[in-house]
Protein backbone atom coordinates (compact mmCIF):
# COMPACT_ATOMS: atom_id res chain seq x y z
CA UNK A 1 0.00 0.00 0.00
CA UNK A 2 3.28 2.16 0.07
CA UNK A 3 2.12 5.21 -1.79
CA UNK A 4 5.32 3.97 -3.76
CA UNK A 5 8.62 4.07 -2.27
CA UNK A 6 10.10 4.02 -5.38
CA UNK A 7 13.91 4.51 -4.42
CA UNK A 8 15.66 1.20 -3.84
CA UNK A 9 13.79 0.05 -7.01
CA UNK A 10 14.52 1.83 -9.74
CA UNK A 11 18.37 1.24 -9.52
CA UNK A 12 17.62 -2.31 -8.50
CA UNK A 13 15.84 -2.41 -11.31
CA UNK A 14 18.91 -1.13 -13.17
CA UNK A 15 20.88 -4.52 -11.81
CA UNK A 16 18.51 -7.04 -12.20
CA UNK A 17 16.69 -5.84 -14.81
CA UNK A 18 18.23 -5.22 -18.80
CA UNK A 19 18.99 -1.25 -19.08
CA UNK A 20 16.95 -1.20 -22.36
CA UNK A 21 13.97 -2.99 -21.51
CA UNK A 22 14.16 -0.45 -18.10
CA UNK A 23 14.68 2.50 -20.42
CA UNK A 24 11.57 1.50 -22.91
CA UNK A 25 9.22 1.61 -20.25
CA UNK A 26 9.78 4.29 -18.14
CA UNK A 27 12.28 5.94 -19.82
CA UNK A 28 13.45 9.21 -17.67
CA UNK A 29 11.17 8.22 -14.41
CA UNK A 30 13.48 9.90 -10.99
CA UNK A 31 13.51 10.03 -7.58
CA UNK A 32 13.54 13.60 -6.22
CA UNK A 33 13.35 15.07 -3.25
CA UNK A 34 11.36 18.47 -2.40
CA UNK A 35 11.07 20.60 0.98
CA UNK A 36 8.14 19.78 2.96
CA UNK A 37 7.39 23.42 3.16
CA UNK A 38 7.04 23.76 -0.58
CA UNK A 39 5.53 20.71 -0.76
CA UNK A 40 2.94 21.84 1.19
CA UNK A 41 2.66 25.40 -0.22
CA UNK A 42 2.51 24.19 -3.95
CA UNK A 43 -0.47 21.76 -2.58
CA UNK A 44 1.62 18.74 -4.42
CA UNK A 45 -0.26 16.22 -2.12
CA UNK A 46 -3.55 17.28 -4.16
CA UNK A 47 -1.44 16.32 -7.75
CA UNK A 48 -1.46 12.61 -7.46
CA UNK A 49 2.10 12.38 -7.20
CA UNK A 50 3.96 8.74 -6.49
CA UNK A 51 5.13 9.83 -3.17
CA UNK A 52 7.90 7.19 -1.55
CA UNK A 53 8.63 8.82 2.16
CA UNK A 54 9.23 11.65 4.22
CA UNK A 55 12.69 12.32 5.95
CA UNK A 56 14.43 15.32 7.17
CA UNK A 57 12.01 17.31 6.58
CA UNK A 58 11.70 16.74 2.77
CA UNK A 59 9.55 14.66 0.85
CA UNK A 60 11.11 11.93 -1.84
CA UNK A 61 8.81 11.59 -4.94
CA UNK A 62 8.92 9.36 -7.90
CA UNK A 63 8.86 11.22 -11.45
CA UNK A 64 7.94 11.13 -14.77
CA UNK A 65 10.24 13.65 -17.45
CA UNK A 66 6.32 16.09 -17.17
CA UNK A 67 5.77 15.86 -13.35
CA UNK A 68 9.23 17.29 -13.47
CA UNK A 69 8.85 19.88 -15.89
CA UNK A 70 5.36 20.58 -13.80
CA UNK A 71 7.16 21.63 -10.51
CA UNK A 72 9.96 23.39 -12.71
CA UNK A 73 6.59 25.50 -13.98
CA UNK A 74 5.21 25.86 -10.40
CA UNK A 75 9.10 27.34 -9.81
CA UNK A 76 9.35 24.38 -6.99
CA UNK A 77 13.12 23.56 -6.00
CA UNK A 78 13.73 20.08 -6.02
CA UNK A 79 17.08 17.62 -6.04
CA UNK A 80 16.98 14.47 -7.71
CA UNK A 81 18.14 11.36 -5.44
CA UNK A 82 18.33 8.56 -8.30
CA UNK A 83 22.07 8.41 -8.13
CA UNK A 84 22.49 8.04 -4.40
CA UNK A 85 19.25 5.44 -3.68
CA UNK A 86 20.28 3.49 -6.04
CA UNK A 87 23.68 2.99 -4.88
CA UNK A 88 21.74 2.10 -1.52
CA UNK A 89 19.44 0.06 -2.96
CA UNK A 90 22.35 -1.97 -4.82
CA UNK A 91 23.40 -3.12 -1.55
CA UNK A 92 22.29 -6.94 -0.59
CA UNK A 93 19.87 -7.30 -3.59
CA UNK A 94 20.63 -10.72 -5.19
CA UNK A 95 18.91 -12.35 -8.52
CA UNK A 96 20.00 -15.83 -7.46
CA UNK A 97 17.43 -18.20 -8.91
CA UNK A 98 16.31 -15.94 -12.01
CA UNK A 99 14.89 -12.37 -11.91
CA UNK A 100 12.69 -12.62 -8.67
CA UNK A 101 15.38 -14.52 -7.17
CA UNK A 102 13.50 -16.33 -4.75
CA UNK A 103 10.42 -14.65 -4.79
CA UNK A 104 7.26 -16.17 -6.15
CA UNK A 105 6.32 -15.14 -9.28
CA UNK A 106 2.35 -16.00 -10.22
CA UNK A 107 3.60 -19.01 -12.68
CA UNK A 108 5.50 -20.58 -9.29
CA UNK A 109 2.90 -19.72 -6.72
CA UNK A 110 0.29 -21.41 -8.67
CA UNK A 111 2.86 -24.34 -8.94
CA UNK A 112 3.51 -24.22 -5.23
CA UNK A 113 -0.37 -24.09 -4.09
CA UNK A 114 -1.10 -26.83 -6.38
CA UNK A 115 1.51 -29.14 -4.88
CA UNK A 116 0.04 -27.97 -1.05
CA UNK A 117 -3.11 -29.03 -2.05
CA UNK A 118 -1.76 -32.23 -3.75
CA UNK A 119 0.61 -32.91 -0.34
CA UNK A 120 -2.88 -32.04 2.29
CA UNK A 121 -6.17 -33.55 0.56
CA UNK A 122 -9.10 -32.69 2.73
CA UNK A 123 -7.18 -29.54 4.66
CA UNK A 124 -6.07 -27.50 1.69
CA UNK A 125 -8.53 -26.47 -1.60
CA UNK A 126 -7.43 -23.69 -4.56
CA UNK A 127 -10.24 -21.74 -5.61
CA UNK A 128 -9.70 -19.35 -8.94
CA UNK A 129 -11.47 -16.62 -7.40
CA UNK A 130 -11.19 -14.15 -10.80
CA UNK A 131 -9.27 -13.67 -13.81
CA UNK A 132 -7.01 -10.66 -14.84
CA UNK A 133 -7.21 -8.57 -17.71
CA UNK A 134 -4.46 -10.57 -19.19
CA UNK A 135 -5.99 -13.34 -18.55
CA UNK A 136 -4.05 -14.75 -15.37
CA UNK A 137 -5.53 -16.39 -12.85
CA UNK A 138 -6.34 -14.89 -9.47
CA UNK A 139 -6.28 -17.56 -6.53
CA UNK A 140 -7.19 -18.46 -3.55
CA UNK A 141 -5.90 -20.92 -1.34
CA UNK A 142 -8.68 -21.95 1.35
CA UNK A 143 -7.37 -24.03 4.56
CA UNK A 144 -10.02 -25.80 6.61
CA UNK A 145 -10.59 -29.37 8.33
CA UNK A 146 -13.24 -30.05 5.45
CA UNK A 147 -11.66 -27.61 2.94
CA UNK A 148 -13.88 -28.88 -0.11
CA UNK A 149 -17.11 -28.15 2.14
CA UNK A 150 -18.79 -24.81 3.06
CA UNK A 151 -19.30 -25.05 6.67
CA UNK A 152 -20.06 -21.86 7.51
CA UNK A 153 -17.27 -21.32 9.79
CA UNK A 154 -16.00 -18.17 11.38
CA UNK A 155 -13.26 -17.05 8.63
CA UNK A 156 -10.03 -14.88 8.24
CA UNK A 157 -8.08 -13.93 5.05
CA UNK A 158 -4.95 -12.50 4.10
CA UNK A 159 -4.02 -10.58 0.80
CA UNK A 160 -0.60 -10.01 -0.61
CA UNK A 161 0.84 -8.10 -3.75
CA UNK A 162 -2.15 -5.64 -4.20
CA UNK A 163 0.71 -3.29 -5.56
CA UNK A 164 3.27 -5.00 -7.92
CA UNK A 165 6.71 -3.80 -6.86
CA UNK A 166 6.17 -5.48 -3.00
CA UNK A 167 6.75 -8.80 -3.52
CA UNK A 168 7.82 -9.57 -0.25
CA UNK A 169 4.09 -8.87 0.30
CA UNK A 170 3.42 -12.33 -1.36
CA UNK A 171 5.76 -14.88 0.53
CA UNK A 172 4.51 -14.05 3.70
CA UNK A 173 0.61 -14.89 3.59
CA UNK A 174 1.55 -17.93 1.70
CA UNK A 175 4.74 -19.05 3.73
CA UNK A 176 1.58 -18.45 6.33
CA UNK A 177 -0.45 -21.23 4.80
CA UNK A 178 2.48 -23.69 4.15
CA UNK A 179 3.19 -23.41 7.77
CA UNK A 180 -0.40 -24.26 9.02
CA UNK A 181 -0.33 -27.13 6.69
CA UNK A 182 2.69 -28.59 7.64
CA UNK A 183 1.98 -28.08 11.18
CA UNK A 184 -1.10 -29.50 11.59
CA UNK A 185 -0.70 -32.94 12.15
CA UNK A 186 2.30 -31.38 14.96
CA UNK A 187 0.94 -28.55 16.47
CA UNK A 188 -2.45 -28.89 19.16
CA UNK A 189 -2.87 -25.15 18.68
CA UNK A 190 -2.90 -24.99 14.61
CA UNK A 191 -4.99 -28.17 14.22
CA UNK A 192 -7.81 -25.99 16.67
CA UNK A 193 -7.40 -23.16 14.28
CA UNK A 194 -7.79 -25.17 11.47
CA UNK A 195 -10.64 -26.99 12.58
CA UNK A 196 -12.45 -24.16 13.71
CA UNK A 197 -11.89 -21.43 10.82
CA UNK A 198 -11.80 -21.05 6.89
CA UNK A 199 -8.87 -19.62 6.55
CA UNK A 200 -8.18 -17.67 2.91
CA UNK A 201 -5.39 -16.41 1.58
CA UNK A 202 -4.83 -14.73 -1.97
CA UNK A 203 -1.18 -14.06 -1.62
CA UNK A 204 -0.91 -12.05 -5.18
CA UNK A 205 -4.14 -9.96 -5.60
CA UNK A 206 -2.14 -8.37 -8.66
CA UNK A 207 -0.87 -10.92 -10.73
CA UNK A 208 -0.40 -9.14 -13.72
CA UNK A 209 1.46 -5.77 -12.23
CA UNK A 210 3.65 -8.57 -10.72
CA UNK A 211 4.65 -10.39 -13.79
CA UNK A 212 5.17 -6.36 -15.39
CA UNK A 213 7.63 -5.21 -12.43
CA UNK A 214 9.45 -8.69 -12.55
CA UNK A 215 9.88 -8.40 -16.32
CA UNK A 216 9.89 -5.09 -17.17
CA UNK A 217 10.06 -2.29 -15.03
CA UNK A 218 10.76 -3.34 -11.27
CA UNK A 219 9.32 -0.03 -9.55
CA UNK A 220 5.71 -0.63 -10.88
CA UNK A 221 2.97 -0.20 -8.88
CA UNK A 222 -0.42 -0.34 -10.29
CA UNK A 223 -2.10 -3.14 -12.47
CA UNK A 224 -2.18 -3.62 -16.28
CA UNK A 225 -5.69 -1.98 -16.98
CA UNK A 226 -4.90 0.23 -20.70
CA UNK A 227 -6.49 3.37 -19.78
CA UNK A 228 -8.17 5.92 -22.26
CA UNK A 229 -5.64 8.20 -22.50
CA UNK A 230 -2.90 5.59 -23.28
CA UNK A 231 -1.68 5.31 -20.23
CA UNK A 232 -1.61 1.95 -18.21
CA UNK A 233 -2.42 0.76 -14.76
CA UNK A 234 -5.34 1.22 -11.92
CA UNK A 235 -4.16 1.45 -8.30
CA UNK A 236 -6.60 -1.50 -7.14
CA UNK A 237 -5.56 -0.09 -3.55
CA UNK A 238 -7.93 2.81 -4.15
CA UNK A 239 -10.40 0.79 -6.44
CA UNK A 240 -12.48 -0.68 -3.98
CA UNK A 241 -16.10 0.67 -2.78
CA UNK A 242 -15.91 2.44 0.66
CA UNK A 243 -15.14 5.76 0.30
CA UNK A 244 -13.96 5.81 -3.30
CA UNK A 245 -13.21 8.81 -5.00
CA UNK A 246 -13.78 10.54 -1.38
CA UNK A 247 -11.08 12.69 -2.62
CA UNK A 248 -7.84 13.79 -4.52
CA UNK A 249 -5.48 13.60 -1.60
CA UNK A 250 -6.03 9.98 -0.68
CA UNK A 251 -6.34 9.04 -4.18
CA UNK A 252 -5.92 10.10 -7.64
CA UNK A 253 -8.18 10.92 -11.03
CA UNK A 254 -5.47 10.86 -13.37
CA UNK A 255 -4.95 7.91 -14.80
CA UNK A 256 -0.74 8.56 -14.82
CA UNK A 257 -1.01 8.34 -11.46
CA UNK A 258 0.41 5.78 -9.63
CA UNK A 259 -2.63 6.29 -7.14
CA UNK A 260 -4.84 6.01 -9.65
CA UNK A 261 -8.21 4.84 -8.75
CA UNK A 262 -10.02 4.07 -11.68
CA UNK A 263 -13.46 4.81 -13.39
CA UNK A 264 -15.54 3.23 -10.95
CA UNK A 265 -15.85 1.90 -7.57
CA UNK A 266 -14.87 -2.26 -8.35
CA UNK A 267 -13.92 -1.34 -11.96
CA UNK A 268 -10.82 -3.73 -11.74
CA UNK A 269 -11.11 -7.63 -12.00
CA UNK A 270 -8.59 -7.87 -9.02
CA UNK A 271 -10.85 -5.78 -6.61
CA UNK A 272 -14.27 -7.63 -7.76
CA UNK A 273 -12.28 -11.06 -7.37
CA UNK A 274 -11.85 -9.71 -3.64
CA UNK A 275 -15.57 -8.57 -3.12
CA UNK A 276 -17.10 -11.39 -4.30
CA UNK A 277 -14.90 -13.51 -2.61
CA UNK A 278 -15.63 -11.53 1.17
CA UNK A 279 -19.15 -11.58 0.38
CA UNK A 280 -19.36 -15.18 -0.16
CA UNK A 281 -18.64 -16.07 4.02
CA UNK A 282 -18.34 -15.55 7.59
CA UNK A 283 -14.94 -13.09 7.36
CA UNK A 284 -14.27 -11.58 10.75
CA UNK A 285 -10.52 -10.13 10.00
CA UNK A 286 -8.72 -9.17 7.50
CA UNK A 287 -4.73 -8.06 6.69
CA UNK A 288 -3.79 -6.62 3.56
CA UNK A 289 0.57 -7.23 3.04
CA UNK A 290 2.48 -4.46 1.61
CA UNK A 291 5.71 -2.84 1.97
CA UNK A 292 7.96 -1.23 3.41
CA UNK A 293 7.91 0.80 7.02
CA UNK A 294 6.68 -1.65 9.53
CA UNK A 295 3.52 -0.75 10.70
CA UNK A 296 0.63 -1.97 11.44
CA UNK A 297 -2.59 0.34 10.06
CA UNK A 298 -6.29 0.23 10.63
CA UNK A 299 -9.50 2.08 9.40
CA UNK A 300 -9.96 4.67 8.58
CA UNK A 301 -7.73 5.87 6.14
CA UNK A 302 -9.68 7.74 4.20
CA UNK A 303 -10.42 10.60 7.39
CA UNK A 304 -8.83 11.54 10.26
CA UNK A 305 -12.26 10.84 12.17
CA UNK A 306 -12.10 7.80 14.29
CA UNK A 307 -13.75 4.78 13.77
CA UNK A 308 -16.66 3.18 15.37
CA UNK A 309 -14.24 0.67 17.03
CA UNK A 310 -11.24 2.91 17.55
CA UNK A 311 -9.91 1.49 20.48
CA UNK A 312 -10.94 -1.97 19.79
CA UNK A 313 -8.70 -1.91 16.37
CA UNK A 314 -5.77 -0.26 18.30
CA UNK A 315 -5.59 -3.30 20.63
CA UNK A 316 -5.28 -5.40 18.98
CA UNK A 317 -2.72 -3.98 16.40
CA UNK A 318 -1.39 -3.39 19.59
CA UNK A 319 -0.93 -6.85 20.50
CA UNK A 320 0.25 -8.32 16.78
CA UNK A 321 2.91 -5.49 17.44
CA UNK A 322 3.79 -7.18 20.56
CA UNK A 323 3.69 -10.45 19.18
CA UNK A 324 6.09 -9.50 16.40
CA UNK A 325 8.56 -7.68 18.91
CA UNK A 326 8.80 -11.06 21.11
CA UNK A 327 10.10 -12.71 17.91
CA UNK A 328 13.48 -11.22 16.65
CA UNK A 329 12.78 -7.57 18.41
CA UNK A 330 11.56 -5.68 15.09
CA UNK A 331 9.17 -2.99 16.19
CA UNK A 332 6.13 -2.49 13.82
CA UNK A 333 4.51 0.74 15.05
CA UNK A 334 1.05 1.33 15.10
CA UNK A 335 -2.09 3.62 14.52
CA UNK A 336 -4.87 4.74 12.88
CA UNK A 337 -3.94 4.43 8.70
CA UNK A 338 -4.68 8.10 7.92
CA UNK A 339 -3.22 9.78 10.69
CA UNK A 340 -0.10 7.13 11.51
CA UNK A 341 0.99 7.33 7.56
CA UNK A 342 -1.15 8.72 4.91
CA UNK A 343 -4.66 9.34 3.52
CA UNK A 344 -5.91 6.98 1.34
CA UNK A 345 -9.60 6.56 0.17
CA UNK A 346 -10.67 3.14 -1.50
CA UNK A 347 -8.52 0.97 0.12
CA UNK A 348 -9.08 -2.77 1.29
CA UNK A 349 -9.21 -2.14 5.00
CA UNK A 350 -11.86 0.69 4.54
CA UNK A 351 -13.89 -1.48 2.85
CA UNK A 352 -13.56 -4.89 4.46
CA UNK A 353 -14.35 -2.92 8.25
CA UNK A 354 -17.17 -0.39 6.63
CA UNK A 355 -19.20 -3.84 5.00
CA UNK A 356 -19.39 -6.03 8.46
CA UNK A 357 -17.29 -4.38 11.40
CA UNK A 358 -14.37 -6.78 10.81
CA UNK A 359 -11.06 -5.71 12.28
CA UNK A 360 -8.98 -4.97 9.37
CA UNK A 361 -5.22 -4.13 9.19
CA UNK A 362 -2.64 -3.18 6.72
CA UNK A 363 0.60 -4.30 7.70
CA UNK A 364 3.62 -2.57 6.11
CA UNK A 365 6.59 -5.31 5.84
CA UNK A 366 10.21 -4.36 6.77
CA UNK A 367 12.32 -2.51 5.79
CA UNK A 368 12.00 0.54 7.80
CA UNK A 369 12.68 2.65 4.99
CA UNK A 370 14.56 3.34 1.84
CA UNK A 371 18.01 3.33 2.75
CA UNK A 372 17.66 0.19 4.72
CA UNK A 373 16.52 -1.22 1.36
CA UNK A 374 12.99 0.10 0.27
CA UNK A 375 11.35 -2.67 -2.04
CA UNK A 376 14.16 -4.60 -2.07
CA UNK A 377 14.07 -7.39 1.00
CA UNK A 378 17.34 -9.22 1.06
CA UNK A 379 16.00 -12.77 -0.21
CA UNK A 380 17.85 -14.29 2.78
CA UNK A 381 15.61 -11.86 5.10
CA UNK A 382 11.88 -13.72 3.40
CA UNK A 383 11.96 -16.37 6.26
CA UNK A 384 13.03 -14.17 9.14
CA UNK A 385 9.85 -11.79 8.28
CA UNK A 386 7.62 -14.18 8.00
CA UNK A 387 8.72 -15.65 11.40
CA UNK A 388 8.32 -12.45 12.95
CA UNK A 389 4.72 -12.20 11.31
CA UNK A 390 4.03 -15.65 12.26
CA UNK A 391 2.82 -15.25 15.90
CA UNK A 392 0.20 -12.24 15.04
CA UNK A 393 -1.53 -13.73 12.31
CA UNK A 394 -2.14 -17.03 14.58
CA UNK A 395 -3.45 -14.43 16.78
CA UNK A 396 -5.84 -12.76 14.61
CA UNK A 397 -6.95 -15.87 13.73
CA UNK A 398 -7.72 -16.84 16.95
CA UNK A 399 -9.56 -13.28 17.43
CA UNK A 400 -12.19 -14.00 14.69
CA UNK A 401 -12.84 -17.61 15.82
CA UNK A 402 -13.80 -16.07 19.61
CA UNK A 403 -15.29 -12.58 18.36
CA UNK A 404 -18.40 -12.37 16.38
CA UNK A 405 -18.78 -9.72 14.48
CA UNK A 406 -20.60 -6.52 15.96
CA UNK A 407 -23.96 -5.15 14.89
CA UNK A 408 -22.90 -4.08 10.93
CA UNK A 409 -23.38 -0.63 10.21
CA UNK A 410 -24.71 1.65 8.16
CA UNK A 411 -21.71 4.13 7.05
CA UNK A 412 -22.68 7.35 5.59
CA UNK A 413 -19.80 9.63 3.87
CA UNK A 414 -20.64 13.18 4.24
CA UNK A 415 -17.97 14.87 1.97
CA UNK A 416 -18.80 18.56 3.32
CA UNK A 417 -18.31 17.15 7.12
CA UNK A 418 -15.20 14.37 6.04
CA UNK A 419 -17.05 12.61 8.92
CA UNK A 420 -18.48 9.13 8.73
CA UNK A 421 -21.71 8.91 10.33
CA UNK A 422 -22.75 5.22 12.18
CA UNK A 423 -26.14 3.87 12.98
CA UNK A 424 -27.14 0.70 12.77
CA UNK A 425 -30.12 -0.72 10.13
CA UNK A 426 -31.43 -4.67 11.04
CA UNK A 427 -32.08 -6.70 8.18
CA UNK A 428 -34.89 -9.31 7.74
CA UNK A 429 -33.14 -11.72 9.27
CA UNK A 430 -31.99 -9.56 12.37
CA UNK A 431 -28.91 -8.81 11.46
CA UNK A 432 -27.96 -5.12 10.63
CA UNK A 433 -26.87 -5.06 6.80
CA UNK A 434 -24.29 -3.27 5.61
CA UNK A 435 -25.42 0.26 3.45
CA UNK A 436 -23.67 3.21 1.69
CA UNK A 437 -25.13 6.16 1.38
CA UNK A 438 -22.40 8.43 -0.59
Amino acid sequence: MRMTKLAAIFLAALAIVPASVVAASEEGAEIVSVAKTDFAAAGLGRRGLDRLMEKSGRVYLVVSPGEMSALAVLRVPYAVETPGLLRAAGQGVSAAGGLNGAYHSAYELETDLRILERDHPGLASVREIGETLEGRKILALKISDNAAADEGEPAVLFVGCHHAREWISVEVPFLFGKRLLESYDLSAKVRDLVNSSEIWIVPIANPDGLEYSIHVYRYWRKNRRANADGTFGVDINRNYGFAWDFDDIGSSGQPGSDVYRGTAPFSEPETAAIRDLFASRDFRAMISFHSYSQVILYPWGFTTAAAPDGPGLDAVAAAMSGLIRDVRGTVYSYGQASRHLYVTNGDTADWTYSLAGAPSFTIELPPADIDQGGFFNDEAAIGAVFEENLPAMLYLTRYAIDHPLPVRPRIRIRRDRDKPDISPRPDRGGRPAPRLVR
